[in-house]
């Protein structure tokens, strides 16, 4: 069987399975979800050996820093998946929900029912947990997934699949409610792509080149993010010592994911008392500073200047972009012409300031005087996410269960005609 011919079989099943995943009880749902955790923590080292054997390709093809912290799975990461597993068991499951129902004058009653979106397929790079945040918020929702992870990830992706494929057997659930590719050749994408008659809608995770490449390509809807160039404006009434832990995380915590920090916006009356302490708390840790003019002579051994090029970037590493700002409008303007809508945060001590912040800037999260890395799935009470959204239609922000549902209008009649 050619590429083509697998991924259009591969699509039928996917679709079969989603008729079966949409009348599926949730009792069913939320124990082949328990089942995956408990196959996750009991098969811990078969994950281990797979992923082992994709960081020791990844080291010998040379693949980038920060690919390969996303691609390995430690004990932290393994733990996360269980308890996302056991978190997303135990949320509400919405499919069958009835919204906003109402009395029309001629008696009727007319409402909105949730539902799955059908079959979603999901393109990404590194991140094996991606693997299971995908397939357990799509089994939640009551969708079928195909999981098309990137070569670098191929193994611990197939072990993963394998032990979902297992929990779903067990609570009687279809096996092809979670699908991957068995195959790293990237033609399987361009064919997956063409399959819109089977496949409802498509997520692609993962660095700018790959999201262009999907949404160009794809016959089907596509939500996505480019990029996660995020912001934290420092305004003149920000508490300096409460600020710096919070720029700090920011950046350090995990510089490679799609939220952290890549531009601190200091407004000018703070910049001098900030920004040198800033340089004395970060430089020794690795964080180097592309500064403006004016930040740079208060940035000391750890900063060169910075060029056009370094406004609007994504590092994801140890490096962070550093402007000094007249004030809110300038600061806001910065953001509008060189965010990407993922995150953007204020660190002030006015009200006023922050629910102006809170108002006018677009992004799917808006802070106030805390961290960008909180938009993220689970940390918003999500659950898990199957990724962060910056296109307004159809979800804004981290998509979770209910971002992975639709809504369709149901009329409870009684023998009405039409006049």
């Amino acid at each position: 069987m050619g590429i083509r011919e697998q991924m259009m079989d591969m699509g039928k099943r996917a679709k079969a399975a989603a008729r079966k995943l949409a009348n599926a009880s949730g009792a069913s749902k939320q124990q082949a979800l328990l089942n995956l955790a408990d196959l996750l923590e009991s098969r811990a080292g078969d994950i281990f050996e797979a992923n082992r054997m994709d960081l020791e390709a990844a080291e010998e093809n040379g693949l980038d820093k920060a690919k390969v912290q996303r691609l390995t799975i430690t004990d932290k990461v393994l733990n996360s998946m269980i308890q996302g597993c056991r978190d997303v068991a135990a949320m509400s499951d919405p499919i069958g929900e009835i919204e906003s129902m109402a009395k029309r004058p001629n008696g009727m009653l007319v409402g909105r029912m949730r539902i799955p979106l059908g079959v979603v397929a999901m393109i990404y790079e590194s991140r094996p947990n991606a693997t299971i945040d995908a397939g357990i918020l799509c089994l939640k929702a009551g969708n079928a997934t195909i999981l098309r992870g990137g070569k670098e990830a191929f193994h611990s992706n197939r072990a993963l699949a394998g032990l979902m494929h297992q929990a779903l057997e067990v609570a009687g659930l279809p096996r092809d409610a979670v699908q991957v590719p068995p195959t790293t050749d990237r033609d399987a994408v361009t064919e997956m792509l063409k399959l819109d008659e089977y496949i409802d809608v498509v997520i692609p995770r993962g660095g700018e080149g790959l999201i262009r490449a999907v949404t160009q390509q794809a016959s089907m809807p596509v939500l996505k993010h480019y990029k996660g160039v995020c912001h934290i404006y420092a305004d003149d009434s920000c508490d300096i010592e409460r600020a710096l832990p919070v720029i700090e995380n920011a950046k350090v915590q995990y510089p490679s994911g799609c939220n952290a920090l890549e531009c601190l916006l200091v407004h000018r009356d703070v910049a001098a008392d900030l920004l040198p302490k800033v340089a004395e708390r970060m430089g020794p840790k690795g964080v180097s500073f592309k500064a403006c003019p004016e930040s740079l002579p208060l940035l000391g051994e750890y900063a060169q200047a910075a060029t056009d090029r370094d406004w609007g970037y994504e590092f994801l590493d140890l490096i962070m972009s550093v402007r000094v700002v007249s004030g809110m409008d300038e600061a806001m303007d910065f953001i509008a012409e060189n965010g990407s809508n993922h995150t953007e945060s204020i660190l002030t001590a006015s009200h006023e300031n922050a629910m102006r912040f809170i108002r006018e800037v677009d992004a799917s999260l808006v802070v106030a005087n805390s961290t960008t890395r909180f938009n993220d799935g689970a940390q918003l009470g999500l659950g898990a996410e199957i990724g962060i959204s910056t296109s307004k239609l159809h979800a804004y922000g981290p998509m979770g269960i209910k971002e992975l549902t639709s809504a369709k209008f149901v009329l409870l009649g009684d023998w009405q005609i039409r006049e």
